[in-house]
């Protein structure tokens, strides 16, 4: 027996959640006032002049000067 099933159809993401406390919904609320406050009063970052070629060294760990690496 050869029967096309399609899966089951699964709820909506708004069914699968337990409502939200009214202390919760209040936090997302200054959550999304606070993104949307530092989105309008962000400043692009100035481009770093002579900075080191290649992967942040900081991040990596491994410096290089004058074609010799050292790691910290």
């Amino acid at each position: 027996m050869t029967a096309n099933r399609s899966p089951p159809a699964a709820p909506s993401a708004t069914e699968q959640r337990k409502p939200l406390t009214p202390a919760a919904e209040r936090a997302l609320a200054e959550a999304k006032a606070r993104r949307q406050a530092a989105e309008a009063n962000a400043t692009p970052q100035p481009k770093e002049l002579r900075g080191p070629k290649g992967p942040e060294p900081t991040r990596y760990g491994d410096w290089e000067n004058k074609g010799i690496a050292s790691d910290f």
